[in-house]
């Protein structure tokens, strides 16, 4: 499967490390990006993180999104009250959407990224060896695209 538009048109599903909050889209993602970012790396604990973006409106998750945290303005992240597991990324500047961590969705291997975010914060040693674009700075106008 080489992009988010050719997934599985069933529902996508998945759950936080501890199994207390569970996700369900209806759709498939709008697109799905790597990010080197600081904020995503810290939020994740990873050296890069990996994002899938859904259109808000056909996500739910049970019992709900979790614990909300704004550490810096415009982002707001949410996380499982019981484990801990990072559940979304929402983003003043990408409205509409909600950005949910690739590897808590079972359907995970169906969903590859298709670009690298802020790029030019890559850790020195971390060599993802793909032929994605690459894009200093924040993607958000190329993410913006996906949602329309």
């Amino acid at each position: 499967m080489n992009n988010a538009e050719d997934a599985p048109t069933a529902s996508i599903t998945g759950k936080c490390y501890c199994g207390a909050t569970s996700f369900r889209s209806s759709q498939p993602p709008q697109t799905v990006a790597y990010c080197h970012c600081n904020d995503c790396r810290r939020s994740t604990v990873a050296p890069v993180a990996a994002f899938a973006a859904f259109d808000e409106g056909t996500v739910t998750f049970t019992p709900s999104d979790g614990q909300k945290i704004t550490a810096n303005p415009g982002v707001t992240r949410s996380f499982c009250p019981e484990c801990g597991s990072a559940l979304t990324g929402r983003f003043d500047y990408l409205p509409g959407q909600v950005y949910v961590p690739v590897g808590i969705l079972d359907q995970a291997d169906a969903f590859p990224p298709r670009l690298h975010a802020h790029e030019e914060n890559c850790l020195s040693w971390l060599r993802i060896e793909d032929d994605l674009p690459r894009i200093e700075g924040t993607s958000r106008n190329r993410l913006s695209e996906k949602a329309r």
